[in-house]
């Protein structure tokens, strides 16, 4: 695969998960999203932080993608994106099923466990894109309480 075509792959993949980031803050959440897709760049599942609209503190996006992707046997062949830097929860979501690529739309705002991806030999992507940025800027000032509440951090 070229470089243009795996950066096409990767723009595909985080416009995706951008939709997902949208979708959750017009129902109330945390604006994360994030989207699986093959190696044709099919989407083969999205999901979006829902930890706000279900009261479930695992519901972030990046596991609810992977649970939306049902029972498979493709795990070593996708490439999971997410608008955040994951979390450990996430990052260990994806070190479980062996997920090749992760495609990290910003890590401004937060730094998840990037490093954990990389030991474990995933290949991390970092796209540095304004609108990831944007979105969790806006959205970490004007709930301060809320994201604390999503990366655990005590009152």
């Amino acid at each position: 695969m070229s470089v243009d075509s795996r950066s096409e792959l990767h723009r595909r993949a985080l416009d995706a998960a951008l939709a997902q980031a949208r979708k959750s803050l017009r129902e109330g959440g945390i604006p994360i999203g994030s989207a699986l897709i093959d190696p044709s760049g099919v989407v083969v599942a999205l999901g979006h932080n829902l930890r706000v609209q279900t009261g479930d503190p695992t519901a972030h996006a990046e596991t609810v993608c992977v649970r939306n992707a049902g029972r498979r046997r493709d795990w070593h062949t996708l490439t999971l994106a997410s608008t955040l830097s994951p979390c450990a929860m996430c990052s260990g979501t994806a070190v479980l099923h062996r997920i090749p690529r992760v495609v990290i739309g910003e890590h401004e705002t937060f730094v998840g466990r990037e490093d954990w991806l990389r030991a474990e030999g995933t290949e991390v992507v970092l796209m540095n894109d304004p609108e990831c940025v944007a979105l969790m800027r806006e959205f970490i000032a004007r709930c301060p309480a809320l994201w604390d509440e999503d990366i655990g951090v005590p009152e």
